[in-house]
């Protein structure tokens, strides 16, 4: 019988030998060094085996390194868009004059109808043409004419009938330069005249009026500063202040980023309607728009107005903005939108605006201009109102229908284009801002809601089936299609498919006049106040025609910004006046497939990201100083620190660039070239070509055999060559156009047409040193090439004209020779599964070889397709820079996806091949393997502690948790495939954290400013709420029995009115609405119209829905969240609940992280303790590097893990750091701007121009109800209690 003391000194020893809490005993770093050194050494020698990196640096020891002058680069850069932009103002210029002079001799008598090619309703042959990216027919022009504009009206057909005369000139301009894009001339009547011919896309709605958008509106008059006036007193209640808020919202969309305004609420009070833009004007551009038109939506009206304080209060605020000299410096206008005046404040204007000559004002400078907009239909006088905008150089329109708006808000153009057409020969050139095609803005808002609609939809009819587990199954195919949708997206972010629909443009537009100073005009007067008479008198005129304008589309511009000179990780941008980007790599416009709210107004600051650890919008010292160097078009160069995204903001990097800059003649652009800078210091590229004309006389020769087969790619952004008149030689793919042209050198007689060479290339480059644009005519068969690039390309191809040849004979050396001594091909591939290898150049060739595994499937989009260019692919980036941590190493990396690896999933590797003594990186080398095989080597090496000495724990322990970790974080194996592709904080934030804290991982914050949140639109006017009382019920009673009296009316044909729409009876906007699934049409639930909007549940928070729908993700292709339903939680018999957004823009931060390069003493560190247990869990792993890699082997022990809900994630966070909205604190700090070079705000001869301000309304019949009705409408609504 064995003593109890003898027993438990046993049982101590056993505690003592497994150690503190009774682990055993846990592994330390040489064991897991062991296991990265080995596991390193077998992935680099798969890879060189597999790539045969050593045979390409061998091929490429003849090529030459030279310094990169980006001195050099940019001033050829701005030469050559200098050129194409020149001739574009040439061809303009020449539409413009031949309008002028069709208009001088036009007659007037013109009698409709008028017969023209009709873009809505088109009969022509169209023919799909590859320059104009749809089918167009070259021989005609047509015309589009807006909805709200009668297209048989007098002054509509009068200008149709001698503008059909410019179709000649866009043809003969066409003719002169083949790269010329859309031409079109678009009158102030409203139509718009474009070639080529189109059909019109109707779908989903025609909003298009050339008249508002921003080529026109800069155009048709200098700069302004505009200050809008809304009366919101209690007269103004009902159809009047809808009337009002639509009259501001159409002004508003007449302005643009040259422009200044601001929004004035008035009653017997002042307020802005956006409360941060107290006294002062905001700049007009899409984000500041955005936000007074949602203030709008928030007026209500109450008390008595007082014109006298607000016409003061405005005078005062333009004449601090000319003292201060801020805003436009040019014109300036107060626009008045009220019900009626009591009097004409005559003293007002005479202190304000009549300064120079208040006895005779006409004959004196007016710095302001009044227009004046009158509300309603019943008004009882409107000569005080009409006298104010006469008086002040201004215009005066009356409006008593939403029909009437549109179109006659935009009489304030022509009025404001008066000095301009006065002055006759200066035609000022004005180039817009990029923008999206001929999309409205406007329709942000209605597509996201379609979105929601659609998906909210689909939500409901799922939540009707009623077997869970076919409900179940739906969601979860719905949830896998739209990953596969988002990654999908991902793959393709930059391709001309279905999911970029929009052409970014910018535009050279010039005002185009009347040159008769005098005209005819036919007015109806009032003769005693009892009847109309119509009289016809000659006046003096300065009539604005219309606006000629050329589109040169954002992708021309960027074939000449040499993006194969500027080399891997260096890219150049164009920068406007308003320090707004123009061009540049991080310019996403885009999300969702729908246009982000402000796309078009992103600061260089905002994309240019300074690597110093400040707040957000805290924009470095060095950054501002470099930006005002840019915007007012000095040429010089700097120096800055950066960090930058890529991967679909999913990675970040930190690098020293070097960036030059000068100005684009005749334009308000800047171009800027930036450079990588590494440790020694400069930036170089490899120089190298292949001479191809000596072939001519080589029978046995032909450039072409460098590129037999079809497993190659050429870059299909870059051009090698090209057709002047591309439309006329069609090429299925580039690859066939270079084979194209490879075979027209052979031909005698050519001749390098290239980028330097007098005639060599379109003709806005066919000039020798001279501003004068080549005249003659281009032959159709001309062409252009750029020689160093397309001889670059050849000379790689014959270099590597052996990769692709799986009969190519192998002589391995080394350690590699060993290898396959030991093992075959065929058992490597079977132990590996590698499928494919492949070398992307620096000229932009990829080439590839496929290793098929028997009985295995094909990937759904082959290599080939998914990557083919070359420098911009994300592995080839990644490679360069992996080069200067380690230059030996290859880059390993998985798709990054939250769903993990399965069996299609693969592993890229890559490798940089440098040559040269100043090191240039030549070529990217890699291969594809099979994530499952990594998966097995991984385990195979960490499981085993074979030949390891003194190793007792190996992975395959429950105790540790082992993983590979890329340099940013992401994991690319681990015991669970299902990890793999996942940000490590997401499985283990405190180890995260630790590693952060430790100095292997550096985190680093990333800011978005171009990122999208989404509002409830339920919030965004902040009332009070008010209690469900009988009273209130009541007042919805009678607000329905009205509405749908209205509606009545409306069918009855009794009320006239085109926008009838806004009588229909619906729910308050704080109401839900039931609507019952038998009522729901079908066709409209097909086309995702209708929606069933359920009752709230009200133990559902709010907070959880805006938790879920915080962000859009950072690039246009990254935003896989979906419209919110509110399912999660909810029990099965529950429907989704639906809440309505509205997108805006927002500032988000990220947090990512970047693996150090850090001495061995960081890593070599144990993760054992002499059994203080809270000292184990300091560093409860061990963290080696793997040899030759990006990555590190991470072994955790798992004793030491803390349960923790929360996550450490990658994913953006709405920046919440500012006291007001994100567009109140850039009105506040805005950055400094360069105004336009034109401004003419005033002409001497203006003066005699008479009585032409706008007119009083003949009046309309009215019946007993139309007046009785808006009498109703304002009626209070407690009122109705008493009935």
């Amino acid at each position: 019988m064995q003593s109890p003391f003898l027993t438990s000194v046993i049982i101590t020893l056993m505690i003592l030998a497994e150690g503190p809490s009774g682990r055993t005993e846990r592994i330390s770093y040489n064991t897991v060094k062991s296991w990265a050194h080995k596991l390193g050494f077998e992935l680099s020698l798969l890879g060189k085996y597999v790539t045969r990196v050593q045979e390409l640096e061998e091929s490429y020891r003849q090529a030459e390194v030279k310094p990169r002058d980006g001195a050099a680069l940019v001033q050829e850069i701005a030469k050559d868009i200098g050129f194409l932009m020149e001739s574009k103002i040439s061809a303009v210029k020449r539409i413009m004059d031949v309008a002028e002079s069709l208009a001088e001799n036009a007659s007037n008598d013109v009698k409709p109808p008028v017969m023209y090619h009709n873009a809505k309703d088109n009969n022509l042959t169209m023919t799909y043409s590859a320059h104009f990216g749809r089918r167009v027919n070259l021989n005609y022009s047509n015309f589009h004419i807006p909805t709200n504009v009668y297209n048989q009206s007098y002054n509509v057909v009068t200008a149709i009938t001698w503008a059909q005369k410019l179709n000649t000139t866009f043809m003969n301009n066409y003719d002169l330069d083949p790269s010329l894009s859309w031409q079109y001339f678009g009158s102030s009547t409203g139509f718009m005249m474009q070639y080529p011919a189109i059909s019109w896309n109707m779908e989903p709605v025609d909003l298009f009026d050339c008249r508002t958008r921003n080529w026109y509106i800069e155009a048709a008059a200098s700069p302004k500063d505009i200050l809008i006036l809304v009366d919101n007193s209690g007269s103004m209640t009902g159809i009047r202040k809808e009337i009002a808020r639509h009259v501001v919202n159409s002004i508003l969309d007449t302005l643009g980023n040259n422009d200044f305004v601001n929004v004035i609420k008035f009653s017997n009070e002042t307020h802005e309607v956006v409360a941060c833009f107290n006294n002062t004007l905001v700049q007009a551009n899409l984000a500041n728009i955005r936000e007074l038109k949602t203030a709008m939506e928030c007026v209500d009206t109450d008390k008595i107005a007082n014109f006298s304080i607000v016409l003061r209060q405005a005078f005062e605020l333009l004449e601090n903005f000319r003292e201060q000299r801020k805003g436009t410096l040019c014109n300036q206008a107060i626009m008045l939108v009220t019900d009626g005046v009591p009097e004409n404040y005559k003293e007002i204007f005479a202190t304000y605006n009549w300064r120079a000559n208040s006895d005779d004002p006409d004959m004196g400078d007016m710095p302001v201009r009044v227009f004046t907009y009158l509300i309603g239909r019943e008004v009882p006088d409107v000569r005080d109102v009409r006298w104010m905008a006469c008086a002040n150089r201004g215009y005066y329109v009356h409006l008593s229908t939403m029909a009437e708006v549109s179109e006659k808000v935009l009489n304030y153009i022509p009025v404001m284009a008066r000095p301009l057409v006065l002055r006759r020969t200066d035609h000022p050139v004005i180039w817009t801002p990029v923008y999206a095609d001929v999309t409205d803005p406007i329709m942000t808002d209605w597509l996201w809601e379609q979105r929601e609609r659609s998906y909210q939809r689909e939500l409901v009819e799922t939540h009707r089936i009623h077997n869970p587990e076919t409900r179940q199954r739906l969601m979860n195919l719905r949830e896998e299609r739209e990953r596969r949708f988002v990654q999908k997206h991902k793959r393709t972010y930059d391709q001309d498919d279905d999911l970029q629909e929009y052409r970014l443009m910018t535009t050279v537009s010039v005002p185009v006049f009347n040159r008769r100073p005098n005209a005819n005009i036919t007015e109806q007067v009032l003769v005693n106040g009892a009847y109309w008479v119509t009289k016809t008198r000659e006046t003096r005129i300065a009539e604005l025609l219309g606006v000629a304008g050329i589109d040169v589309p954002i992708k021309e511009i960027e074939k000449l910004m040499l993006p194969h000179m500027l080399g891997v990780n260096g890219y150049a941008f164009i920068v406007t006046n308003n320090g707004y980007i123009l061009i540049h790599p991080d310019l996403r416009p885009v999300f969702r497939n729908i246009l982000k709210p402000a796309y078009n107004s992103v600061d260089m600051a905002e994309v240019e990201l300074i690597d110093d650890g400040t707040i957000p919008r805290n924009f470095s010292k060095s950054l501002l100083q470099f930006r005002d160097l840019v915007i007012n078009q000095s040429s010089g160069m700097t120096t800055l620190h950066t960090k930058y995204h890529y991967d679909d903001m999913q990675r970040v990097g930190r690098m020293r660039r070097d960036y030059f800059y000068t100005g684009i003649n005749n334009t308000p652009f800047t171009v800027v070239v930036s450079l990588p800078v590494h440790g020694h210091g400069g930036s170089y590229r490899v120089h190298a070509i292949e001479e191809i004309h000596r072939y001519q006389h080589q029978r046995d020769k032909d450039a072409t055999d460098y590129f037999s087969g079809s497993n190659w790619r050429v870059h299909p952004d870059w051009t090698y060559c090209g057709y002047h008149y591309d439309g006329d030689h069609s090429f299925s793919t580039p690859e066939e156009e270079l084979l194209h042209f490879l075979r027209r050198t052979r031909v005698p007689g050519w001749k390098w047409m290239d980028m330097n060479r007098v005639g060599s290339h379109p003709p806005e480059h066919s000039h020798s040193g001279s501003s004068r644009v080549n005249t003659s005519k281009v032959e159709r068969t001309s062409y252009y090439c750029d020689r160093n690039l397309l001889l670059s390309l050849v000379f790689d191809a014959m270099v590597t004209e052996w990769f692709a040849n799986a009969s190519t004979v192998r002589e391995e050396k080394g350690p590699l020779a060993m290898l396959m001594n030991l093992l075959s091909r065929k058992e490597l591939q079977q132990r590996f599964g590698f499928t494919l290898a492949f070398v992307a150049t620096h000229s932009g060739l990829t080439r590839w070889q496929d290793f098929p595994i028997e009985n295995d499937t094909q990937p759904e989009d082959h290599f080939g397709k998914l990557h083919p260019r070359a420098i911009d692919e994300v592995w080839y980036k990644r490679a360069v820079e992996q080069y200067y941590v380690q230059p030996d190493s290859f880059v390993f990396s998985v798709p990054i996806d939250d769903a993990g690896a399965d069996n299609e999933t693969f592993v890229t590797a890559s490798h940089a091949i440098f040559i040269g003594k100043m090191k240039a990186p030549a070529a990217v080398v890699g291969f594809q393997f099979k994530h499952s095989k990594l998966q097995s080597l991984f385990r195979n090496i960490t499981y085993s502690c074979e030949g390891l000495g003194n190793c007792q724990r190996s992975c395959e322990d429950e105790g540790l948790h082992c993983y590979l970790v890329d340099n940013n974080g992401y994991v690319v194996a681990g015991e669970n495939s299902s990890d793999a592709g996942k940000f490590f904080g997401q499985i283990n934030k405190h180890v995260m954290l630790s590693l952060v804290e430790n100095g292997i991982f550096d985190e680093i914050e990333i800011y978005d400013y171009q990122a999208v949140c989404f509002r409830d639109e339920k919030k965004i006017c902040s009332h009070g709420n008010i209690l469900l009382t009988p009273l209130k019920t009541l007042e919805r009673a009678a607000n329905w029995v009205l509405g749908s009296l209205a509606w009545i009316w409306v069918k009855s044909g009794i009320w006239s009115s085109a926008d009838y729409a806004y009588a229909y009876p619906y729910p308050k906007d704080d109401d839900d609405e039931q609507i019952d699934e038998e009522t729901v049409d079908e066709d409209e639930e097909e086309d995702g119209i209708m929606v069933e909007e359920v009752k709230s549940k009200p133990d559902v928070p709010d907070e959880k829905a805006n938790a879920e729908k915080s962000h859009e993700t950072s690039d246009q292709d990254r935003n896989d969240e979906e419209p919110n339903a509110e399912t999660k939680g909810e029990k099965d018999n529950q429907p989704p609940q639906i809440k309505r957004t509205r997108p805006e823009t927002c500032d988000q931060r990220m947090k990512l992280y970047l693996l150090q390069n850090v001495s061995a003493d960081k890593y070599d560190i144990d993760c054992v303790s002499v059994g203080d247990v809270e000292r184990d869990c300091e560093r409860p792993y061990v963290v080696q590097p793997v040899d030759s890699s990006n990555m590190i082997l991470l072994v955790v022990d798992a004793i030491c893990l803390k349960s923790d809900a929360e996550k450490l994630t990658v994913a953006p966070k709405e920046v919440e750091d500012y006291k007001d909205s994100l567009a109140c604190y850039k009105a506040t700090n805005s950055l400094p701007r360069r105004r336009p070079d034109s401004c003419i705000r005033n002409h001497t001869k203006e003066r005699e121009i008479k009585d032409l301000c706008g007119g009083a309304s003949r009046g309309i019949g009215i019946t007993l109800l139309s007046m009785l009705l808006p009498i109703l409408l304002t009626v209070p609504s407690s009122l109705f209690a008493f009935f």
